[in-house]
């Protein structure tokens, strides 16, 4: 059964969120979609967000070796149940790591690994009760 997808968010994990910030809100007129402290903001762009994350510790130990390949990570919004497409694609042989979510944020969250690893996050909106 095929997945139905969009394409919603490229995030990219930085060393200086706001420095990078400041450069696509000058350069290229984004808009802030969501800013929270110093460890992420969000910047739409027309239908697509662009999201600048801060690079972990561990991550910037590494520099640009070691397990990670790539700084992005690929956004998809999914309509079914998150929970149920995770188990769906684990048994699918796909990676996937546990569903999350964060205090006051209307999605759930699942990120997973494409066969060379390279990560994608499952997004889906919660349901308002």
């Amino acid at each position: 059964m095929a997945i139905s997808v969009n394409l919603d968010t490229i995030i990219l994990y930085v060393r200086d969120v706001e420095r990078l910030k400041l450069f696509y809100l000058h350069i290229f007129k984004l808009d802030i979609a969501e800013e929270h402290g110093t460890q992420w903001v969000l910047l739409k762009t027309g239908n697509f967000h662009v999201g600048l994350h801060q690079a972990s510790e561990k991550y910037l130990a590494r520099g640009n070796t070691g397990q990670w390949k790539s700084n992005a990570k690929i956004v998809f919004k999914v309509t079914e149940d998150i929970h149920l497409l995770r188990i769906r694609l684990i048994s699918q042989g796909v990676a996937m790591r546990e569903v999350k979510t964060f205090d006051d944020y209307p999605y759930w969250l699942c990120d997973g690994e494409d066969p060379e690893g390279n990560v994608f996050q499952l997004k889906q909106q919660k349901l308002i009760q």
